[in-house]
């Protein structure tokens, strides 16, 4: 019976397509998709238990951290998923927006807000809102003109002008959290709180930016298009910080005029993460972007909040936020790793080979230009304007700069997710994937080396 029931799950069964499989039994028929859920469940729990282990053991190995353990993991669990199959995928686990943007990203973005060390963070606020914004403005641009000119010559000719921009605004998503595992923020305190900022600050641009283009009318495009796309991204940005300080200021107001401590520290810690929470949604419910209100509202509730509740709630809190996004981080990179063996959505692919290795080592081309084409210009023309020899940004540390920033991972896949997975003919959104999660684990490995050299 359980060997029936795990071949169900596996073989990823649905009452829909039962009729062409071998019949159930019939105590089976009313309980199958809640027992292939938890079956699915108890594979992503395992392997997210087996992440942390792993991890665990291998904290002093320069080669390995536990986002690249999720990631190779995650590659051996569709490896044996696969070979169970035979060779067919078993959707163990189907990609949802709404699971990453509304339980996974959150807690993440929150908690990077929370913990950072504001006063080197404000301090270097100027060059972190530099390459966090115009860096990416400037990546996005290049990008998006680079798919434009190339693709067509590769015989990809079935996007338009806004599929273009929506490309230059995911390929322009970094993603600093391997890259923030493996610096350490008590040797390199100020490479750190340069790239964590601006990737926290890229993640946020791009999306508004992604956002941006969706909200644009391409077939009457006219002089204004491009003053449209810069008010846009204006309003959504300001608009979110506002939003994101506002709820914070509130929370802390609230728990210092209510007290809540002095009935009881469950009622204090619960509400601080409804609040924390609930400006995210509010963010999205208006359109706005939810990682900038969900970062700001991260800080101010660390300054504020945080200093107004019980001694034993704030180290609750501080625990419970970093632990979230931590299995949160896990949770994405080990999905990541699985996803890439996913062998149905390599054959809704229609493009060969040739144009699937023509068209990554495109998109890797233009993500090594659009990141060294401001990284480089804008860090020297910062250190013109800096006195004190050790605030001006080294060569090396501009090289780690360009080189964190090269890595794609689960911001990328969910907006390309967004943009094209509608439009199975299209090539794009599987090349995508592959590309982000193949670069994404070799830079990770590299630069795990380098870094610590």
């Amino acid at each position: 019976m359980a060997s029936k029931i795990l071949n169900a799950a596996m073989f990823g069964l649905t009452p829909e397509n039962m009729s062409s499989h071998e019949h159930l039994p019939s105590e089976l028929d009313s309980s199958l998709l809640n027992t292939s859920t938890v079956i699915a469940l108890c594979v992503f729990f395992a392997l997210l238990c087996a992440c942390i282990i792993i991890g665990h053991l291998l904290e002093e190995n320069r080669w390995a951290n536990e986002s690249i353990t999720a990631l190779l993991l995650g590659l051996c669990a569709g490896v044996v998923v696969l070979l169970i199959r035979k060779g067919e995928s078993s959707h163990l686990m189907k990609f949802s927006e709404d699971l990453f943007f509304l339980y996974l990203l959150p807690p993440i973005i929150f908690n990077a807000g929370f913990q950072v060390k504001k006063k080197r963070f404000f301090k270097n606020f100027t060059t972190i809102l530099l390459f966090g914004i115009f860096g990416t403005v400037i990546s996005f641009c290049i990008i998006s003109l680079g798919v434009f000119w190339t693709f067509k010559k590769i015989g990809v000719r079935s996007l338009n002008i806004k599929d273009h921009l929506a490309i230059g605004a995911i390929m322009s998503a970094t993603d600093s959290v391997c890259t923030l595992q493996v610096l350490s923020q008590d040797e390199t305190p100020f490479l750190y709180s340069i790239v964590f900022g601006e990737g926290v600050v890229n993640d946020a641009t791009s999306i508004v930016l992604f956002n941006s283009v969706q909200t644009l009318d391409f077939d009457n495009i006219d002089g204004f298009t491009a003053l449209k796309l810069i008010g846009t991204f204006l309003y959504l940005f300001f608009t979110s910080t506002a939003l994101g300080l506002a709820a914070g200021l509130l929370s802390a107001f609230i728990i210092k005029t209510l007290y809540f401590g002095r009935h009881s520290t469950d009622r204090e810690f619960a509400l601080m993460i409804l609040m924390a929470y609930l400006p995210y949604l509010l963010a999205e419910l208006l359109n706005l972007s939810g990682i900038l209100t969900v970062f700001f509202c991260g800080i101010v509730m660390s300054h504020y909040t945080w200093h107004n509740v019980t001694e034993s709630s704030r180290i609750t809190t501080k625990h419970a936020f970093a632990t979230i996004s931590f299995i949160a981080e896990t949770f994405i990179f080990l999905y990541v790793g699985m996803d890439a063996l996913d062998i149905d959505k390599w054959r809704e692919s229609k493009a060969s080979a040739g144009t699937s290795a023509a068209v990554s080592s495109t998109l890797f081309a233009l993500v090594l230009v659009g990141r060294a084409a401001f990284i480089f210009p804008l860090a020297n023309i910062l250190n013109c304007f800096q006195k004190i020899e050790s605030s001006k940004i080294q060569f090396k540390q501009q090289f780690i700069m360009w080189w964190a920033g090269l890595m794609r991972g689960a911001v990328t896949i969910a907006l390309s997710y967004n943009q094209f997975c509608e439009e199975v003919p299209r090539i794009c959104t599987n090349d995508y994937k592959y590309h982000n999660s193949s670069s994404f684990q070799h830079n990770c490995l590299r630069f795990g080396n380098e870094t610590s050299d």
